[in-house]
């Protein structure tokens, strides 16, 4: 796999793109452009950046009176104080209101490292899940960071956008990830001969990286890759493992969903949240609901304040290495 950019780069400039053809675009920040790779988008459209200070409950309302007046907005801050201070301002003035406002939560998960649990947001996925008329997403890549980008400028209603800060390796399908045969037949038909859903990225579409007939990692965000890497890991095995990236959080691909667990005899869930109210817990009710029960495992963060250290050691202490990955798929085939 490629190393490459920060999706939050990618972020950065697809805004900045957009920006240029419309005029009623606007990035709204809260102390925020710095981290939020916006201060050269600032320095080159200043008229298009408002600076609301560390004031996250402003920031929402001032986009949502932006949004009201036909404006496009973005509205950036770290998700760990955008989807707390500012979450009446979300459910009222941007859901309620259904003003389309891109709420941008930047340095998602344990992306903060060790500057420790008052910096990380494993509540926000749950949170909003809570929130009628709000669409979740949690780009894996720079590819769906892109498009992610773009379909929520053109979305109607409310979008909030979840991005870590590491570099990402590029999860591009091909014959590399899914082999010669591509992906099966009951998902060429709704996700495409590349394993994407027919007609390129879509809001609300899983994303197929891998083919597998044995076991499925669906995941979410940053943890992709490492899904990806520990699905690798277990072909080496004899095991064919699939991975989806399941980028929108809230609504979820539940046909998707229900398609590969018709196909393999093991499902991991694996997202940088709590294990509450969050990916698993959504996809669980999936299966619940229309009566399927393959093995199933959440891998998340536990019901208890992080360890301390950088984002990969928080990851691998939980079981998100790709070796320990691969450990809790294997036990369930």
């Amino acid at each position: 796999m490629k190393t490459l950019r920060s999706n939050l780069e990618v972020f950065a400039e697809t805004v900045e793109a957009l920006a240029r053809t419309d005029p009623s675009l606007l990035v709204v920040t809260s102390d925020s452009r710095g981290s939020g790779k916006l201060s050269g988008f600032a320095s080159r459209m200043p008229d298009r950046m408002i600076e609301g200070g560390i004031a996250e409950q402003n920031l929402v309302g001032v986009a949502a009176g932006l949004a009201a007046g036909g404006k496009s907005v973005f509205a950036v801050s770290p998700a760990s104080f955008l989807t707390t201070r500012s979450l009446e301002q979300i459910k009222h003035d941007v859901c309620y209101s259904d003003r389309p406002v891109i709420l941008t939560g930047i340095s998602a998960g344990v992306s903060y490292g060790a500057l420790g649990s008052t910096h990380h947001s494993l509540h926000d996925f749950a949170a909003l899940r809570a929130f009628h008329n709000i669409t979740i997403v949690a780009p894996a890549d720079n590819f769906e960071t892109a498009e992610a980008v773009a379909a929520a400028r053109h979305a109607k209603t409310p979008v909030y956008l979840r991005f870590g800060k590491a570099p990402l390796p590029d999860l591009s399908v091909g014959t590399s990830a899914l082999g010669a045969s591509g992906p099966p037949a009951a998902l060429s038909a709704t996700h495409g001969a590349s394993g994407r859903p027919a007609g390129g990225f879509q809001l609300g579409k899983g994303r197929l990286i891998r083919d597998g007939s044995d076991g499925a990692f669906i995941a979410t965000g940053e943890t992709v890759g490492r899904a990806l890497a520990a699905a690798r890991a277990l072909e080496n095995d004899g095991a064919s493992i699939a991975v989806v990236s399941m980028h929108t959080i809230k609504p979820l691909d539940a046909q998707l969903i229900q398609t590969l667990a018709a196909g393999v005899r093991a499902i991991v869930t694996v997202e940088e949240h709590s294990e509450h109210g969050g990916l698993g817990d959504g996809c669980a009710r999936v299966l619940m609901e229309a009566g399927m029960s393959p093995r199933f495992r959440v891998v998340a963060i536990p019901d208890e304040y992080t360890v301390t250290g950088s984002q990969t050691e928080i990851l691998d202490h939980y079981g998100m290495s790709p070796d320990g990955l691969a450990y809790t798929m294997r036990a369930l085939l």
